[in-house]
Formats: C-alpha cells, structure tokens, sequence
C-alpha cells in the first residue's frame, strides 16, 4: 500500500523538499556572508624602496622661491641667468662623453636644475627656457642610459631623479603661475622620425606604433603610480594604430571593467586624463632601422588580436603570459611580437603595504612593468607631453595623498572592506558573470572577485575623503602664505587630513 499522510499533514515527500529548500537557503545565506579565507601576505620584490630624504632641501628650495618674491626683479634675473648659463654648459659637457649612472655631473645638474626651478617660479618670464633644459636633461640622461645595466640600483636611481625629479621641479613652477599666465600645455620634447601612417593629436603629428602613457583621475591611478618602488606620475598604457589606407586612428588598451578594447581617438580622450605622454620607439634602434615599419607591424598585431579573440584583463599583472593582459602589456606583448623587447628595466613593487594592498586585489607579480616605468626606456624618445592645467594640481593632491595613506598603513595588512556589504556584492558578482558569459559588461569587474570589488570602492571612498580635505587645507594654505603649496607642503596637509579622518572614521 502506498503511504499517505494523516488528515492536516503535508505528504513526507513534501516535507522533505521545504527541507532540502531550508538548508539551501541556509547554505546559500553563509556562502554570501562566509569571507574569502586569509592568505599570507606577499613577499613582495624585495628591492630597496626609493626616497628622496631631501626634507631640508625641498624648505630650502621654499624658502628660496619666497625670498626671490621679495627681491629686486633685475637682481633675481641677474641669479637667473647666471644659472641658466651654468646649466646649459653643464649639458653640453654631458654630451661630450660617456658617462656611468653614479658620476657626480648627473648630482650637479639635478642640484642646479632644482635651485633654479625656485627662481623661475618667482619670475616666469624666462620659464620656456627652463622647459627646454628640462628636456634636454632628459634627452642626455637617456641617451647616456643606452650603455647602463638598467637593472642596476644606480641606472634606477639616476633615471628616477633626473627624469621625475626634474618633472616635479618643473610642475612645481607651473602651479605657481598667475591664472592669467600662458601655460604651457603641450611641451614637444624630440621629433623622432618616424615612416609609419600618422594623425593629428592636439596639433603633434601622432603615428602608428606610437605609446602613449598617461595618468587617470581615479584614486586607484593615483596608486597604480605611487604604488611603484619609484613613484611615478602615469598609470596607464596604450598603443596607437593608423589605418595606411584611411587613415582610420584606432588606440589598443586594456581597461579594468572590460578587458583588451579598441578604442576611438574622441573615446580614448573622453575617459578622464590629468597627464599624457607620447613615446616612439628610435628611429636608430637596429630593430626599427632594419624596417621602420616594425611599429606599424606592432600595433597591427595588437588590433589583430584583439579582434580575434575577447582578453580579459590581467589583475595579476604577469607580463609573461598574454592570455590576459594589463595595460602595459598590450604594448609589450605587441612589440615582443616584431622583435623588441620593452622596459628595459623591470619595474618592482615591494613595499609590504603595497604588495599586501594589491594582493588583496588579485595582483599576483611583483616583478613586473608598470606605466611609469615606459618613460625610463632607452629604445623610446619621448616626443611630447601634455598635462591640463585644471586638473595638474588635483593629480599632485591625489599623489600626496596616496604617499601619505600608504605611509600611515599598517604594513602586511590588507585593504579593508566593508563586509555588511559583501552578500549583495556577490550577487552582483554573480549577475556579471552570467553578463560576461554573453559579451556584456556588468558591476563587478570580469577576474575581480566581490571582496576585492569592495576593498577598491573603500579605497576610493577613503582616498576621496582624504583628498577633498586636503583641498580645503591647500585653499587656506594659498590664503595665509599667498602661492600653492608645493609637493612636500601637500604631503604635509595630507599627513593632516589623514589623522583627521582616521580620528572620524
């Protein structure tokens, strides 16, 4: 006989699903609210971490730009010029001769071109002239590092310090400009020749082949180039192609939320830009004088590519394996393809809370190639930079306070996030997925996990609470002493700000 229920009582069969249902839905619940379990923290690369270690030097340089405010103008041009003279002798002789990465003509000339950087700020008339050595600085230094050990702790230093030292130097005067002053968007820096399809970019002739390294508005850009063992001021990478026959620009990247995408000029300009460089590989590389179309060649098996295939974004950032790729291993992997092997120095990430940060997040590899390490590469010249003049200052607040966040931070500890919020962003991670499957681009980014979703979008909030406070403090700072206050002031503030919301929080 079969077994049938007593009057009022729901069938065994029944009884057993609402149970099966019940424990799934307790299984689901604890799966959305279980977190991801504690890993070891990372050893990171385990290189020594720069630092400028010149506090008294950079009051100095302040101190120097206020006294030179309050002086007599034709006695400040007189120092003026006496500098500059000295200077371009100094390059001149730079020229001359070979030189190794720790001679002390390279200390020289960053000493002089910070000492003058001061007076050029207090009487710009003659800033065009600074430009111009600053370039110079960087063409000689480059052209000098062919014959480095570019893995070398010198080459990394010397590069680092004239080439980026020399940048802020310049960036601090360009802060110091009256609104009403020109200033100087674009700075052409080496025509380098080129035979590769061309475009138009801001009135530079632009060609196929071409990198251009550039610096976003988010607050994780400003960690991607703070985050190196050598800070830098760029975080991401892109490659250039022109169509020969249309003359059709398109820009190969690789984007966080979407993978490797090509990109329209007016698209790729559209996303928020505070910086952008443009690189060219020599015109005298053995590679390129064999065929000066191997740039070209490049960037065109880089579009092939990714219309052929969807590559997902590279969170671990292996610049090994091309399965998936991160920004700068667009333009790696496509020059590998022809034959030349990009960053000759490889970039390093060792610093214990930044490895445990970007771990956190997926990054896997520390021995890597980061964005603003390109600039340092002796096989490019860069042919131009540009930077906008409303947004210049708030990529040096963003910088300082990435420095101070990851300075204040308790090392080997990861990002922090919110947990409360962690079952609807496995949810969300969850509905990306199934968008993923189809093509689609959804919340949570394709390769990031729900957790390391949230330990980002605290990151920002906290970066974006810091870096607004910073603001205000930078705005009465402007007030009392009447000029920005340059870099080590706002890393100062950023101290400030920083105490002050970890005291709100």
């Amino acid at each position: 006989m079969k077994n049938q229920a007593g009057p009022g009582k729901p069938p065994a069969r029944s009884v057993r699903w609402r149970s099966i249902g019940a424990l799934a839905s307790v299984a689901l619940a604890v799966a959305l609210v279980l977190p991801e379990p504690a890993t070891p923290p990372p050893a990171g690369a385990g290189q020594p971490l720069f630092e400028w270690r010149k506090d008294a030097f950079w009051a100095e340089l302040e101190g120097l730009m206020v006294e030179a405010r309050n002086l007599d103008p034709t006695a400040v041009a007189a120092r003026i010029a006496v500098a500059i003279t000295d200077l371009k002798d100094q390059l001149v002789r730079l020229s001359v001769r070979p030189l190794g990465p720790d001679d002390e003509a390279f200390i020289r000339l960053e000493t002089g071109l910070f000492r003058l950087a001061p007076l050029i700020a207090s009487h710009p008339e003659r800033l065009q002239e600074f430009v111009e050595m600053v370039g110079r600085t960087r063409r000689q230094v480059k052209e000098q590092s062919r014959a480095w050990d570019h893995d070398a702790l010198a080459t990394r230093q010397t590069l680092y310090r004239l080439l980026s030292g020399t940048r802020l130097a310049l960036e601090t005067i360009l802060l110091q400009l009256p609104a009403d002053a020109e200033f100087p968007q674009l700075v052409r820096s080496d025509d380098e020749p080129s035979v590769t399809p061309a475009t138009s970019l801001f009135g530079l002739q632009i060609h196929s082949g071409d990198i251009l390294v550039s610096r976003g508005g988010a607050p994780t850009s400003s960690l991607i180039a703070r985050g190196n063992d050598y800070p830098g001021a760029f975080s991401h990478v892109a490659l250039v192609h022109v169509e020969r026959e249309t003359g059709k620009v398109s820009i190969i990247e690789s984007l966080i939320e979407r993978g490797v995408v090509v990109s329209t000029l007016e698209e790729y300009l559209h996303g928020k830009k505070l910086r952008l460089m443009v690189l060219r590989p020599r015109s005298d590389l053995p590679a390129v004088a064999e065929d000066p179309m191997r740039p070209h060649r490049a960037a065109t098996a880089a579009l092939e590519e990714v219309r052929r295939r969807h590559i997902p974004y590279d969170f671990a950032m292996d610049h090994h394996d091309h399965r998936t790729q991160f920004c700068s291993e667009v333009a790696s992997a496509a020059y590998e393809s022809v034959g030349i092997r990009l960053w000759m120095g490889v970039s390093f990430l060792s610093s214990p809370t930044v490895t445990a940060w970007l771990a956190s997040i997926g990054v896997r590899h520390f021995e890597t190639q980061e964005p603003a390490d390109l600039e340092y590469d002796a096989q490019l010249r860069v042919v131009a930079e540009w930077r906008d003049r409303n947004t210049l200052f708030a990529a040096h607040v963003d910088d300082a306070v990435t420095d101070v966040m990851i300075e204040q931070a308790t090392p080997q500890i990861p990002l922090p996030y919110a947990w409360a919020k962690l079952p609807l962003a496995r949810v969300a991670k969850g509905y990306s997925a199934a968008l993923n499957a189809f093509g689609r681009v959804g919340p949570v980014p394709e390769g990031l996990s729900a957790t390391a979703a949230l330990r980002v979008e605290r990151y920002r909030e906290d970066h974006r609470a810091i870096a607004d406070r910073v603001l205000v403090l930078a705005e009465a700072f402007k007030r009392e002493r009447g000029y920005a206050p340059p870099y080590w002031e706002l890393v100062r503030l950023a101290r400030e700000a920083h105490r002050n919301h970890r005291e709100a929080s």
